[in-house]
């Protein structure tokens, strides 16, 4: 017997105490305009983590727990569940990570970008708090799952290099589209890129950008679904690897155009209100969002940003 099936199937573990879902739990459903409504306000201020969780409420991934299902019928699932059951109380230890843990491993590279970020996995923990009020906590199997997926956000920043200003944060959206197919990543990247595009002046491929996102992240295995803390022990570049992560080339090439025309990409569209050509137009389905920026109704370009285009168009040809 393997020692993932061994831990698994111990007296009194995890697996054989916590139910699959707990009897309280209600079905996910869609609220398309609601999730709208709080897309708009996270675009007004990027650092409200509150309004993504939120956003994504209302627009869920409505096959999660049939996935979770089959991921914990693994005996690696199982081995992941009973050794990580949850990943603040590990990455948030800094002290163990660069102790436990060699020099030059993701562990210590984790801990520098945190610690330069001013970030923490418990910040996050308390912005979904927040975010659930009084509701209480459902302690079940699907729960564990759903809090991989919130708590490995920033090591997946780190490891992509996508970063965590306005563009970032949706391209890494459509980025896991394919570890958690919920229409709100694409919704988030697209609609958040299209956004960008009717309001600010530059020459920076965001819509490529989180085209070429999407894309990338179909190689990536789920990082949720990964020992934690075997990947901890890598390189960094071993565990990208490890994880199938390549480049964001064009997420990377509005980076350099923004630092060329003077752009800070950490303020773009923070204080810009809601544009009423969105707010107005019908709402589109989700699975109309998910298929791109060809869905929005754009205010017309001026001819020398149509012209600027043009030529880039023609470049990439």
């Amino acid at each position: 017997m393997t020692e993932a099936a061994t831990v698994a199937r111990a007296e009194g573990s995890r697996l054989s105490t916590i139910p699959f879902s707990h009897p309280d739990r209600v079905p996910a459903k869609r609220n398309i305009r609601r999730a709208w409504h709080h897309f708009w306000e996270f675009k007004k201020d990027k650092e409200k983590t509150s309004e993504v969780f939120r956003f994504f409420e209302h627009l869920p991934w409505l096959d999660m727990p049939e996935h979770v299902r089959e991921y914990l019928s693994t005996q690696r699932g199982q081995y992941v569940f009973e050794t990580e059951p949850f990943l603040p109380d590990i990455l948030d230890d800094h002290d163990m990570l660069r102790r436990d843990y060699p020099g030059g491993s993701l562990a210590h590279d984790y801990c520098d970008y945190m610690e330069r970020e001013g970030l923490s996995a418990a910040g996050l923990v308390a912005e979904y708090d927040d975010f659930r009020g009084d509701r209480p906590r459902l302690d079940d199997q699907i729960e564990w799952y759903a809090d991989r997926l919130r708590d490995t956000h920033d090591l997946l920043h780190l490891l992509t290099t996508i970063g965590r200003d306005t563009l970032g944060e949706q391209a890494l959206g459509a980025y896991v589209f394919q570890q958690r197919p919920s229409h709100g990543h694409l919704i988030l990247g697209y609609a958040g890129a299209a956004v960008i595009k009717a309001n600010v002046k530059t020459r920076a491929p965001v819509l490529r950008a989180i085209h070429d996102a999407k894309q990338s992240g179909k190689s990536c295995r789920p990082i949720a679904e990964e020992s934690i803390r075997e990947l901890l022990a890598m390189t960094i570049d071993e565990a990208r690897s490890h994880l199938g992560i390549g480049p964001v080339k064009w997420y990377q090439k509005c980076q350099d155009i923004w630092e060329e025309e003077g752009i800070d990409p950490l303020k773009i569209l923070a204080d810009d209100a809601k544009t009423s050509v969105y707010r107005e137009d019908p709402v589109p389905s989700p699975e109309d969002l998910s298929k791109g920026p060809s869905v929005f109704t754009m205010q017309e370009q001026p001819a020398q940003e149509k012209t600027q285009e043009s030529q880039d168009r023609h470049e990439r040809a």
